[in-house]
């Protein structure tokens, strides 16, 4: 790897530390924890104090352009977390920016009746 990779992959680690290290999810405030790459993008409700998993969601099966695609995902975690009684979470974009499909999977999620 060239110094200039290197750097950027450096620098993303702090960005998604900085981020991480500000939140902390419980059994009744869960962290929501958003993936995104360049195709596809997941989310999941994670218990930091007994670290598992309550529920994920990923974009397997869902049609439409990515940003569509985004906020039907949102929209289905919100329906497991209400599901799972859970009625707030702390958000975690991780080292990407909230716009574009973070945003509209937030937006899709705070629609479904979850707070944060």
């Amino acid at each position: 790897m060239s110094n200039k990779e290197i750097e950027k992959k450096l620098k993303k680690q702090r960005r998604a530390k900085r981020t991480r290290a500000k939140i902390h999810g419980t059994e009744k405030l869960p962290r929501l924890a958003v993936s995104r790459s360049i195709k596809h993008i997941s989310c999941q409700l994670i218990d930091d104090d007994t670290g598992k998993t309550i529920v994920s969601v990923s974009d397997k099966g869902l049609k439409g352009n990515k940003t569509e695609v985004a906020k039907q995902v949102g929209t289905k975690m919100a329906e497991l977390a209400v599901k799972n009684k859970i009625g707030s979470i702390v958000f975690d974009r991780r080292d990407k920016k909230y716009h574009g499909r973070v945003k509209a999977l937030a937006e899709a999620v705070r629609e479904g009746g979850v707070k944060f």
